[in-house]
């Protein structure tokens, strides 16, 4: 019962995190812009998420008969679960022995998922502008998915141990990203296309797609499925801090640096425009992953050393 409840607080503050979040990506790209963010409902528009949720869980829900019921509605739940599931695995509050010592394991499982969510939801829709959103999400994320796992097996390598508990108690005193700078460059990059956040947003290619794999969804089910990218982003920005700083000795700092990955997504967001599609498949295969091999390398002459 304690194990369930303490599932149910730490996805609770996930939701109230990426409420709060939206709040903090229209301030800043309001600041960046040079124009106002949300500042009407409540003091300094503090009450703005609860009013968007409202908005959107409270619309009409317009159902188009050619699509697939089932797989339809399915795609925004699997994908919010997804992202609550790896929120469940940040080794602060990951207590079991499964997650303790295979936590690597079920990351890589579990946001490997993430795709088909994508792909049901460009599917499901019945929807040639959302089926092109699906699958170039698709193509995105498994490209990029090579880099982010390579570089991940060069860590593992380095600490010899597959839990983000040891990520934690080894970085106590002493930090990864000061001496694999560049792959922490790298995988802040991999981390934007894996999220489809800008300038890697093709999924959601306003200007070609209308509204890419989401076209066809509104109301309740886009919600779950903004509320799923968001979490995503959040996730992915604490598992950064945990690989790269730690996540058990210094908690606090852990957290603060999870909140500054975040800021720096929104960030991008406000400064770049949106690649060329083969310019971003052209990074990966051609940039990034022969730079991951080469730090797998280099991580086993690492540990031959010392």
């Amino acid at each position: 019962m304690s194990g369930f409840l303490n599932v149910l607080i730490n996805d609770i503050c996930l939701l109230l995190a990426v409420a709060f979040f939206t709040l903090l990506e229209r301030k800043v790209l309001g600041y960046i812009q040079g124009r106002k963010g949300p500042n009407k409902v409540g003091l300094m528009g503090i009450f703005q998420p609860f009013a968007d949720a409202i908005k959107l869980f409270s619309k009409e829900r317009l159902l188009v008969t050619v699509v697939n019921f089932f797989f339809f509605f399915f795609s925004p739940i699997f994908s919010l679960f997804l992202a609550l599931v790896l929120w469940f695995l940040i080794p602060v509050w990951a207590s079991t022995f499964v997650f303790s010592v295979f936590s690597v394991f079920i990351f890589l499982c579990v946001s490997s998922l993430s795709v088909y969510a994508t792909l049901i939801a460009g599917w499901a829709s019945n929807s040639k502008y959302a089926l092109l959103g699906g699958l170039r999400a698709v193509a995105q994320t498994i490209s990029y998915e090579v880099s982010m796992v390579l570089i991940l097996l060069g860590l593992v390598f380095l600490l010899g141990s597959y839990s983000f508990f040891c990520y934690g108690l080894f970085q106590k005193k002493f930090f990864f990203f000061l001496v694999c700078m560049l792959s922490f460059i790298v995988w802040l990059v991999t981390v934007l296309a894996e999220t489809n956040r800008a300038p890697f947003d093709f999924a959601e290619g306003e200007s070609e797609l209308v509204s890419g794999f989401n076209v066809e969804y509104g109301s309740g089910a886009f919600a779950l499925l903004f509320l799923a990218e968001y979490g995503s982003i959040l996730v992915m920005s604490v598992f950064s801090s945990v690989l790269f700083v730690g996540g058990s000795g210094l908690v606090l700092f852990c957290f603060f640096f999870g909140v500054m990955i975040s800021f720096f997504i929104l960030w991008v967001r406000g400064s770049f425009p949106r690649m060329r599609y083969d310019r971003l498949m052209a990074l990966t295969w051609k940039g990034f992953l022969p730079f991951s091999l080469n730090f797998i390398f280099f991580s086993i002459f690492l540990v031959w050393i010392f």
